[in-house]
């Protein structure tokens, strides 16, 4: 049994805390907002997750130092705007060596941060940073459903510790030492995400939405290796699996967030109805600066901010999409291999 601090009582917080209760870990769970807590402790209940009973045996409180203390695991699970804060508030309570896990998904709009570059960067000692990725919606954890999920971390012990801690029989997890390329998914398919959305606003079918993850992969690919992550790990569950089911699922805040603003609905506006964080226009920013600075095309993701941040009418920018230049969908050495060395001509197997 691992004593287990949670920062942030949010639905993926608190699902995973209550998942973590009922495999016989004891945990503490901390929220900014203290009539959460007030709420939690008394009623045992969730708003956003409807028919999930919060278990008894989890304490809830209102002091980040108490959450913080003695603990084996931290798991940040504030939203991306608030982890460099709650990381700050926390950092005089937690000691070296502390395991930190992180579950928030994004990049600092100003520091190009990942989340738990932003957590290491607030921290007074040296710590142990995991993230935790992949595709996992609150809704389903809190009901047991069967789930997978990627424990990333360069330290392979604590990326083994982290996988013990939250594997059981609804919980699968697997371990991959390509942090920057876990969390480089975890933000960027949001955005696409956005964009299927938006497409099914638009009153568009599933052609399109195909079209949309396909490439939208092609494009977090990309970015991703310019960056110096691995291919494989956007062919993993934190990439195409997480991108899969958040550009999908009636769960997802992006999907419906993008399915209202591709009905016209003034992004504010689409944010408040969706009535939760809507973290792919958090990321926004981050994206296009990483475009420019390491020179790729993201041209989803410029469509979806062009839609977002300037106002752009969603229509006009899917036919500049369509009408874009001809291109090849090969690229590299697997376009050598057949226009090189293979010479255009089938080859025997």
């Amino acid at each position: 049994m691992a004593n287990i601090g949670v920062l942030g009582a949010g639905t993926w917080g608190m699902a995973l805390a209550r998942m973590l209760s009922n495999t016989g870990h004891q945990v503490t769970v901390w929220s900014a907002l203290e009539k959460e807590v007030d709420e939690f402790s008394k009623n045992r209940t969730h708003p956003n997750l409807p028919g999930m009973t919060i278990p008894k045996e989890i304490v809830f409180t209102k002091e980040i130092g108490s959450v913080c203390t003695d603990k084996d695991l931290l798991l940040f699970a504030v939203p991306s705007v608030f982890v460099r804060s709650t990381a700050r508030a926390a950092a005089p309570y937690i000691p070296e060596g502390q395991v930190i896990v992180d579950v928030a998904k994004g990049i600092e709009a100003d520091t190009l941060y990942t989340m738990t570059q932003v957590i290491a960067s607030e921290m007074k000692v040296p710590v142990k940073l995991a993230a935790l990725s992949g595709p996992t919606h609150a809704e389903e954890v809190s009901r047991d459903l069967p789930s997978t999920i990627v424990s990333a971390c360069e330290d392979l012990p604590t990326a083994e510790y982290v996988q013990n801690i939250f594997m059981n029989t609804c919980m699968r997890v697997y371990t991959n030492p390509d942090v920057l390329g876990v969390e480089l998914c975890g933000a960027m398919k949001n955005i696409i995400a956005l964009a299927s959305g938006i497409s099914t606003g638009l009153g568009f079918g599933d052609n399109a939405k195909a079209a949309l993850i396909t490439r939208g992969m092609a494009e977090m690919s990309r970015l991703g290796k310019k960056m110096g992550c691995l291919e494989q790990t956007f062919a993993g569950l934190a990439g195409m699996g997480d991108l899969i089911v958040t550009a999908t699922s009636v769960h997802s805040r992006n999907n419906r967030c993008g399915m209202l603003l591709g009905q016209g609905v003034p992004a504010p506006e689409a944010i408040k109805q969706v009535g939760m964080v809507v973290e792919g226009i958090n990321a926004l920013p981050a994206a296009m600066r990483l475009q420019q600075q390491y020179g790729v095309e993201l041209p989803i993701a410029t469509a979806v901010n062009a839609i977002i941040n300037e106002g752009a009418d969603p229509r006009e920018v899917v036919i500049r999409l369509m009408n874009r230049d001809k291109k090849p969908e090969l690229s590299g050495a697997a376009l050598e291999h057949f226009t090189g060395s293979a010479k255009g001509t089938f080859r025997k197997q």
